[in-house]
């Protein structure tokens, strides 16, 4: 995927306009991705709330890492509504600051697991196969009202690696639930909990490489004046 137009010869073709030296003009393009940020804003503030619960009742490692997902997430798409229409590097700096907290959302799920793999912590498989499915369903949601964006720039496309990665993680929480009511132990939920943290981590360097490729042309144009 590129983030800036091509010619035929495949060198980025680059204007002060998309470099990020004058603020992009608001239309209606941007009213929509508005429009949907804060309709899946409001689904993962809910969600959150709803995990966060359930992850502590049931004593899932893997709800409560997936709770913190949607806690991230919701505050991504706060970020992503701040920056819409606003200059490319603005964009790029907000997807950046997104992938940072997605790599620091993954480090903390790998603390977690070990410890409660240590702990030996058997969770509720009920609980997290009802909960499981409902958070399946609300980023099956998020995810269809994401799609059109996925070939934009940094900032919208990690919105979409973002959503992307909770649809996987859901349906890793749904097997962990199988395997836990299955064999009476907590290491499918370990497991889980592990497949997240890498989700995070791949999605992070994603949207990094990407907001880097977008600032650097920016600010060599910045520097060269």
């Amino acid at each position: 995927m590129r983030a800036y137009g091509t010619d035929d010869k495949g060198t980025i073709a680059m204007s002060a306009h998309c470099c990020g030296q004058h603020q992009q003009p608001s239309g209606p393009s941007d009213g929509r991705q508005r429009r949907v940020l804060w309709i899946v804003l409001v689904i993962n503030a809910v969600m959150f709330a709803v995990e966060i619960v359930a992850g502590h009742t049931a004593r899932s490692a893997a709800l409560q890492a997936d709770a913190l997902d949607f806690l991230a997430d919701a505050a991504n798409y706060g970020i992503s509504l701040a920056v819409v229409g606003t200059a490319l590097t603005w964009r790029a700096r907000a997807a950046l600051v997104k992938g940072l907290s997605m790599g620091v959302l993954g480090l903390w799920v790998v603390g977690t697991t070990a410890w409660n793999a240590i702990a030996g912590t058997v969770p509720e498989a009920p609980v997290m196969g009802v909960v499981g499915l409902l958070a399946l369903l609300a980023n099956a949601v998020v995810l269809a009202l994401l799609t059109g964006f996925r070939g934009g720039d940094a900032n919208m496309r990690s919105v979409w690696i973002c959503s992307r990665n909770d649809v996987l993680a859901n349906l890793a929480v749904l097997g962990a639930a199988l395997g836990v009511f299955g064999t009476g132990t907590g290491w499918p939920d370990i497991i889980v909990a592990g497949i997240m943290a890498s989700l995070a981590l791949y999605g992070a360097g994603q949207v990094v490489r990407q907001a880097l490729g977008e600032l650097r042309p920016s600010a060599t144009v910045q520097a060269a004046e």
